[in-house]
């Protein structure tokens, strides 16, 4: 039987071939839905320009701004003085000497009126004292002259210094500036009772800082230049006299300040004289005379005596001492010495014991060497 035209292969039905995906046919949006990107701006050159410009402009006043505040902080008359006062504070005595300005001549003191051979020893670290708190209050211009003035603080004293300072020239864009009037000062410093003083702990014999050396009146002033601003505490403190010290705050650039130190005797010097006068009273009572040599006692008679006169003291005087210079001197004090003589009357050959006190007045004078011993002389009311 005709099984017609279809094969059988394998046995298995063919499956039909997979379908072919038809594209769908692109829908054209009408012309009024159709979006395109805006065109690119193009700056102007003139736009461009001006931006420029004004960043040229900001960036030349920042850097005037910047200039300004490095100036007023590096290289303006506050900050000058600033740095001087810096260097006292941190105790740079020469680095501040040689600040510009500073460092005088006898010439310049001698116009200034103050002493052309004023010593330089206390300008140095040894002798300053610190300085704290320092800030500027004030800066005024006067002319050519700008007026700083400055507050701080010296071991728990409250001060304020006005410097005059002026131009020195510049480097590069720089200025730089000088005190027109030196921020020095001159201590004059008179001391009794002792030749030799400290300053802020530093030691000084008047004999190494007076002109005449080692023939310098002791009664006579010294003239010290000194830092302003700076606080000087000037003392005494030797085996024969001491004082707690008087501060002196220098805060008025090349002007004179007048100081005076008296020292105290100390317990050990009086102890020490009154000791040596009584032993000297009591050798002058070992003479066997009416006038004992070099003594403050004596008696008068105008007849004669008839056996040697024998002295005692019965009242030593109680000494007390006050500065003369780098000497002392010994104060009038009463005591009292008793006498035994028999006295043989010129008018009828009688003779009669005298027992009597015999008051008198000690005084004197003590000698400082330069090695510190002392001479200690006694004498009466009338003895020069």
């Amino acid at each position: 039987m005709d099984q017609g035209g279809v094969g059988t292969g394998s046995g298995r039905a063919s499956a039909p071939p997979a379908a072919l995906a038809t594209p769908e046919p692109a829908v054209e949006k009408p012309a009024s839905q159709v979006i395109q990107p805006p065109p690119k701006r193009r700056r102007s050159l003139a736009l461009d320009l001006t931006l420029l410009g004004i960043v040229g402009v900001l960036l030349i006043g920042a850097a005037f701004a910047a200039w300004s505040v490095i100036e007023r902080q590096f290289y303006s008359p506050s900050a000058f003085v600033e740095r001087y006062v810096a260097l006292l504070a941190e105790g740079r005595a020469a680095d501040a000497l040689a600040v510009p300005g500073v460092a005088v001549s006898s010439v310049e003191l001698a116009e200034a009126g103050l002493p052309p051979t004023a010593s330089e020893a206390l300008l140095r670290s040894a002798a300053l004292a610190p300085l704290s708190d320092v800030h500027v209050v004030s800066q005024e211009q006067d002319g050519d002259i700008t007026r700083v003035t400055l507050a701080y603080e010296a071991r728990g004293y409250d001060g304020t210094t006005t410097f005059a300072v002026e131009r020195d020239g510049s480097i590069g864009p720089a200025p730089t500036w000088r005190f027109a009037k030196s921020p020095l000062a001159v201590m004059n410093l008179a001391v009794t009772g002792s030749m030799v003083f400290d300053v802020n702990g530093f030691e000084i014999d008047k004999r190494q800082v007076s002109p005449e050396g080692a023939e310098a009146d002791p009664a006579a002033p010294v003239s010290l230049l000194v830092f302003s601003p700076g606080l000087y505490s000037v003392s005494v403190d030797t085996p024969i006299s001491r004082t707690p010290g008087v501060a002196v705050l220098s805060d008025s650039p090349f002007r004179a300040i007048p100081v005076n130190v008296q020292a105290q005797p100390t317990e050990e010097f009086l102890r020490v004289v009154q000791q040596k006068v009584e032993e000297f009273l009591t050798s002058c009572a070992t003479q066997e005379v009416l006038q004992p040599s070099g003594c403050p006692f004596g008696f008068f008679v105008l007849d004669r005596i008839a056996s040697l006169p024998q002295w005692s003291i019965v009242r030593q005087p109680t000494v007390s001492v006050e500065p003369n210079g780098a000497d002392w001197s010994i104060l009038s004090a009463e005591a009292v010495a008793h006498i035994e003589v028999d006295i043989r009357s010129l008018f009828d050959g009688r003779v009669r014991p005298v027992s009597e006190d015999v008051p008198f007045i000690v005084k004197g004078t003590i000698s400082v060497g330069a090695d510190g011993t002392a001479t200690i002389t006694v004498t009466g009311p009338d003895t020069n």
